[in-house]
């Protein structure tokens, strides 16, 4: 199988984007079901109502891993999915200020790695997260969005 072209690469989605969260309407419907998949090298961060993905810095790698799925978008939808997206994650291609930027990684898919969009943290705010942020332990802010659901009675 021949990989796909840089242009064209699924998304990996670790916060609101995932199935049952915020933002996954966006997406549904226009990608193949979603897989499960890794982010090796990165850790989470808690943010204002989602999550950010910081690479560890060269110099200090990590071990713990950011949990998602992996989005293969529909080719018919996928520049528009890509627009969005972008406009969602509040991402310019080539500018500068970012909340998030849209880098292309290596995730964990099915026990093979492949290529895929990101949107880490951007400067600005890795430089903070890094500074005073609170890491998500385990990588996975779904699960932690479920353990901190209050208790409700039927």
């Amino acid at each position: 199988m021949t990989p796909p072209p840089p242009s064209r690469l699924p998304f990996f989605v670790y916060g609101t984007l995932r199935p049952g969260q915020a933002n996954h309407p966006l997406v549904e419907g226009r990608t193949a079901p979603p897989r499960p998949a890794v982010l090796p090298g990165a850790l989470l961060y808690a943010g204002p109502g989602y999550p950010y993905a910081v690479a560890a810095p060269a110099a200090e790698p990590v071990t713990d891993t950011v949990h998602g799925e992996l989005l293969d978008v529909l080719p018919d939808q996928y520049d528009t999915v890509l627009a969005d997206l972008d406009r969602l994650e509040d991402h310019v291609p080539g500018a500068r200020g970012n909340l998030y930027e849209r880098l292309a990684l290596r995730v964990i898919c099915d026990g093979l790695r492949c290529d895929a969009w990101v949107y880490l943290a951007g400067e600005g705010p890795a430089r903070t997260l890094r500074a005073s942020g609170r890491i998500i332990p385990g990588g996975d802010w779904v699960r932690t969005q479920r353990s901190h659901r209050p208790y409700r009675r039927s």
